[in-house]
């Protein structure tokens, strides 16, 4: 499929992306080598500024309805949840009404769409994006990746073309992109060179301002800081993620989102 390229405003205001200060405590906490269990802890990805949804942020001071599109593989699809309901896209659609409706103003519904599936490498996202996504118009895309690539043997360069070229084409459409990185795992841990494809995923994120979950570090910070343990997280085939893992996942994205669209923090959902 072929994508266009499009202009956009940078914005970079100083504030940094939330979460940060709690993740730093995973990186010295959990290491391993290579001789026990444990997965490795990787060098942390830089810091930067806050990106802004400003599509989001327009929408929620309106009390607008939010249409947005999960987009990803088995994470998103909801491999290793016990139902729908407790995939990650299902409790982010719970967890952003319940949140909206603390802030006092008026708000529409917010519809959540699951477009994941399960094995797609960033050559099969790429195929079935004008369907998938960019034909529902969603208001936000959440675009989880950067997992199979590593495993399925697209390169690191195709990665980042294919990725780069997504985020453009659902920006010409006037949506909102935010990114979610791999999860934290033995499955990945043990494949060479999979860090690459996270590495490549924050510097496309950085070149285009791009807003990022950043789960890897998050899944290490909890477990760093005994929210969940990594088994709590990931369920026993190494690799995908359980009702657990994906509840705190959704809570994390919802406090993420609402900081990128500039609403205040609230208790009830931080990570």
């Amino acid at each position: 499929m072929a994508f266009g390229s499009i202009a956009f405003a940078p914005g970079l205001p100083a504030r940094a992306e939330p979460g940060h200060e709690r993740v730093a405590l995973a990186h010295s906490d959990l290491a391993t080598d290579a001789n026990r269990s444990g997965p490795v802890i990787r060098a942390a990805i830089p810091r930067r500024a806050l990106a802004r949804l400003p599509r989001l942020a327009s929408l929620i001071a309106k009390g607008n309805a939010i249409r947005i599109v999960a987009f990803g593989s088995s994470s998103t699809e909801g491999s290793g949840a016990s139902s729908p309901a407790t995939t990650y896209p299902a409790q982010l659609q719970r967890d952003l009404e319940a949140r909206l409706s603390l802030t006092g103003a008026e708000h529409s519904a917010v519809t959540v769409l699951n477009r994941g599936k399960g094995g797609d490498d960033s050559e099969a996202m790429a195929r079935r994006l004008e369907r998938d996504v960019l034909a529902d118009k969603p208001d936000l895309v959440i675009w989880q990746t950067g997992s199979n690539d590593p495993m399925s043997g697209v390169s690191v360069e195709r990665f980042s073309e294919l990725t780069r070229a997504g985020i453009l084409a659902m920006r010409a459409t006037g949506a909102d992109v935010v990114l979610m990185d791999q999860q934290w795992c033995r499955k990945l841990q043990a494949t060479d060179g999979a860090e690459r494809y996270g590495t490549a995923l924050h510097a496309i994120a950085s070149e285009l301002n791009v807003p990022v979950i950043r789960r890897n570090a998050l899944m290490r910070a909890w477990a760093a800081q005994g929210v969940l343990s990594a088994s709590q997280m990931i369920g026993p085939d190494g690799l995908h993620m359980t009702d657990a893992g994906y509840d705190r996942l959704a809570r994390a994205a919802t406090a993420q989102l609402l900081a990128n669209a500039g609403l205040p923090p609230d208790a009830s959902s931080q990570n």
